[in-house]
């Protein structure tokens, strides 16, 4: 066997399914040895689709996912999809080709430093000089991106490495890491302070992050909640956690969450952070919310803990675990009834109006509550960075968190389509929707070819004004209606655009289209891409443009 075939030997051993990735000639071995393998290939058009395609996999599947770029600019075209995967936790092996072992530090053709240039955002990185330890280095590789906080892991290959034949038989003694040790329960100290402070509280708040989804504890989560009755809000990556439209759930907190939800937050004398970093977008001023509130701080990475704000009650743990430890004590507590009708005053005065007639363009918010409704929810949504991003994690009822995929932690325009495609590769049982603005979708847009060539179904809504829509209400807001580069101009027939690549297409300008334009659009069996013209001056959320308020800085 070749060190090749060794590394796709193990990667079918691992339950590798599909690679998405770019062939070039450091890699060449790698696309050899997958063509005789079990593993489908999915040639995307250019290497960050390929890493946002396995992020996109991997968060359906509940695994890691797969992708491989060439040496040299192939793999630093990776860079993007594995940082958008470090930050928000999600397990990603990453197969680079590399120049061969004598080559290196030589500035050879297409060499580059790729385990120095992702250092900072990869769980781990290894460098192959030896065939041997290949079949080790993928199954350490698969552990560490699975186990603990999931992240990225980068393989880096040498060609020459690849093509050595290898004809002894290669002994795995199993994983071993020393200095990657996870952690074990929670100390049941902190558990019983965690307890006592929630008793001892009047006005808890749970605040729900992405590390409840990546330690598969949302039924744990639930159960916990409905027992407790403590108000839920979340951060980006935890919305679904509880589904959207749960009584028991008000909103995303932030500077483009939901009013409701930070005033409430605000309003807490005990928050419970469970698998959140606590960033900047969510929490802006720290050291208010730090004063205000009582804190207890709850992550499997200890390095979160007390980075951002520092905890009253700090409590290292899965979150599944912790739960587990947490629920028996609290067998006869719940929340109060005034904190609740309190709560819920706050909801009922805060809620969207729906418009009741046209006037030139679709509000998406009213077409994002419609997609929701028409479809029960029971679909895979994707979504692009910036107003559409907003739009959809405010008002589309997300009811499992694994059927919403968005670049929470990193913000990257140009995730959608791709994490899109990879998301119905992964499975086949509900429709995948991706939600884009037009100037993502500019960035995305050859990756349909990816789309037609392989026969994945993914159904496009494209909310489109014409410029940058984030950028266009942050200068709106901050710099005096000064608007410079964000105006796309002369924009594209994207219509045409799907009928080149054999996609059928349609276009919408009022809400009295939406509804038929929905039904149109899931009844059909193939790809879709639905136009949704939206006013240029549609604001993202209430809780930016009402009175810029955040997280921590007060009603």
């Amino acid at each position: 066997m070749t060190g090749a075939d060794l590394a796709i030997k193990a990667l079918e051993d691992n339950g590798v399914k599909v690679i998405f990735g770019y062939p070039g000639a450091a890699n060449a071995p790698i696309i050899e040895s997958i063509s005789h393998s079990s593993i489908d290939y999915i040639l995307s058009r250019n290497e960050q689709g390929a890493a946002h395609m396995a992020s996109g996999y991997a968060r359906v599947k509940k695994c890691a996912g797969v992708c491989t770029a060439t040496s040299g600019p192939g793999a630093t075209n990776l860079i993007t999809g594995l940082a958008t995967a470090y930050m928000d936790s999600i397990p990603m092996v990453a197969l680079t080709g590399q120049v061969a072992v004598p080559l290196i530090g030589k500035d050879a053709f297409q060499e580059v430093d790729i385990i120095g240039a992702t250092l900072p955002f990869t769980k781990h990185s290894y460098l192959v000089k030896n065939c041997a330890d290949i079949p080790r280095i993928v199954n350490e590789a698969f552990h560490i991106a699975t186990t603990g906080r999931p992240g990225p892991v980068l393989i880096d290959f040498p060609v020459d490495v690849l093509k050595e034949k290898y004809e002894d038989s290669v002994q795995d003694d199993g994983i071993s890491l020393r200095g990657y040790k996870l952690p074990g329960k929670a100390n049941e100290s902190q558990i019983k302070k965690v307890a006592e402070a929630l008793k001892k509280a009047r006005k808890p708040v749970v605040l729900a992050g992405g590390g409840i989804t990546s330690s598969d504890a949302v039924e744990e989560f639930n159960d916990f909640i409905n027992k407790t009755r403590i108000p839920v809000v979340s951060t980006m990556m935890g919305i679904g956690v509880i589904p959207s439209n749960d009584s028991r759930y008000y909103g995303m907190i932030g500077s483009h969450g939901t009013k409701r939800a930070n005033i409430i937050l605000n309003r807490s004398d005990l928050v419970i952070a469970m698998g959140s970093r606590l960033g900047d977008r969510s929490v802006a001023n720290a050291k208010g919310l730090e004063k205000a509130n009582k804190l207890i701080h709850i992550d499997i990475d200890p390095a979160e803990i007390g980075k951002n704000m520092l905890p009253s009650i700090p409590v290292v743990g899965d979150i599944k675990d912790v739960i587990g430890q947490l629920s028996p004590m609290l067998e006869d507590y719940q929340a109060s009834e005034t904190w609740l009708d309190e709560v819920n005053e706050v909801r009922s005065m805060l809620e969207y109006r729906r418009p009741e007639e046209d006037r030139g363009y679709v509000d998406p918010k009213y077409f994002l509550e419609q997609l929701s409704d028409k479809t029960g929810s029971e679909i895979y949504l994707t979504t692009e960075v910036g107003q559409n991003q907003i739009w959809c994690v405010n008002h589309f009822n997300v009811k499992d968190p694994r059927h919403f995929l968005t670049s929470g932690g990193f913000g990257t325009m140009g995730y959608g389509l791709p994490a899109a495609i990879g998301a119905s590769r992964a499975q086949s049982e509900l429709p995948v929707v991706a939600v884009m603005g037009d100037g993502s979708f500019q960035m995305d847009m050859p990756e349909l070819g990816t789309m037609t060539q392989y026969k994945i179904t993914v159904k496009m809504v494209l909310f489109r004004n014409d410029r940058l829509g984030m950028v266009h209400e942050h200068q709106y807001l901050f710099y005096n209606s000064n608007y410079q580069m964000v105006d796309l101009g002369e924009t594209p027939d994207f219509c045409k655009i799907a009928d080149a690549y054999g996609i059928k297409s349609a276009e919408i300008t009022e809400n009295s289209q939406v509804g038929e334009a929905i039904d149109a659009m899931m009844a059909d069996k193939d790809s879709y891409l639905l136009v949704v013209e939206v006013d240029p001056f549609e604001p993202t959320g209430d809780a930016l443009n009402e009175n810029k308020m955040t997280a921590g800085e007060g009603e």
